[in-house]
């Protein structure tokens, strides 16, 4: 049994003493009271402070820069962010199957998003299916099956007419398949860095988007007012400073802000929410609500 004794938050709202913040908690066969328990022996106490485990809205168990991995790779990859904080895990996109890490107490809970559907040639060699937009709505159908509730798409990608970032799918094509997983009873997300590609997809009736690199003063309004969520991802924005601007204007406007790290096919899984939990050495509610109490409050995450 533990006795975990300090400032524990169990909430946002640290203004409250008698609400979001406790003095101590118990820990009674894995499971947490915060009421003494009666004739309890072998406590270990531990002083100090208590933060709830971290979200990572944003990661790619079971990937790597060639593709799906194996079972053995992607354990490891879990154990990495779990060891950093994080115990619930929103997978984006992934071609492995880790429905195996589910049975095992020891890992962290995955929601899952099936496998990437891309634009043929439009998006990284290995990770996604790549189709063109008259099988979108087939194959977002079969990922909505797969996944936890999620399906991703690939926005923007480089095309190779032009040189450059460019939206993937006819606006048609979108509407239709984002309706056909709703119908289904999962939400679409999507990998944007363009600027372009923001306003169709919300206007789409997407659910979420990932990066959201592109965003700018005319359409932040726009995901507050349609409650599309945005996920920006740590790796990114440590790569490219700049990025945080939209992130940070965005918290401000009102739509759902969930931090993430970034993927396995980078090297650095779990790495970002090492960083945000050492940021975190109180519990405070600006440093815990990107990766905490926004994730756990988001619908399905």
């Amino acid at each position: 049994m533990l006795h975990i004794k300090g400032r524990v938050l169990v909430g946002p709202d640290t203004g409250d003493a008698d609400g979001d913040v406790r003095d101590e908690l118990w820990v009674v066969d894995g499971r947490i009271t915060f009421e003494r328990p009666s004739g309890a022996r072998d406590i270990r106490l531990i002083e100090g402070w208590a933060l709830p485990g971290l979200v990572d809205a944003h990661c790619h168990v079971g990937l790597d820069a060639h593709g799906a991995v194996d079972d053995s790779t992607s354990e490891k990859q879990a154990l990495t962010d779990r060891d950093a904080g994080a115990l619930l895990l929103r997978d984006a996109g992934s071609p492995a199957d880790t429905r195996w890490i589910d049975d095992r107490e020891d890992l962290p809970r995955i929601i899952r998003a099936g496998r990437h559907i891309a634009r043929t040639k439009r998006y990284i060699r290995n990770y996604a299916h790549e189709i063109e937009p008259e099988d979108l709505v087939a194959y977002v159908a079969a990922e909505a099956r797969r996944g936890d509730g999620w399906v991703k798409l690939v926005g923007d990608w480089i095309d190779r007419e032009t040189g450059d970032l460019g939206f993937c799918w006819p606006r048609g094509a979108v509407e239709e398949a984002i309706a056909e997983a709703h119908r289904l009873g999962a939400r679409v997300t999507a990998h944007c860095f363009a600027e372009e590609s923001l306003a169709p997809l919300v206007e789409a009736g997407i659910d979420c988007v990932e990066h959201a690199t592109g965003l700018t003063e005319e359409t932040i309004p726009l995901f507050a007012e349609r409650g599309v969520a945005i996920v920006p991802t740590l790796v990114n924005i440590a790569t490219f400073p700049g990025w945080r601007w939209g992130a940070r204007r965005s918290s401000r406007a009102g739509p759902t802000i969930c931090g993430g790290c970034t993927h396995a096919a980078t090297r650095r899984c779990g790495r970002p929410t090492t960083r945000a939990s050492r940021s975190t050495p109180a519990p405070t509610r600006a440093a815990a609500w990107p990766m905490g109490w926004s994730g756990r409050r988001s619908p399905s995450w």
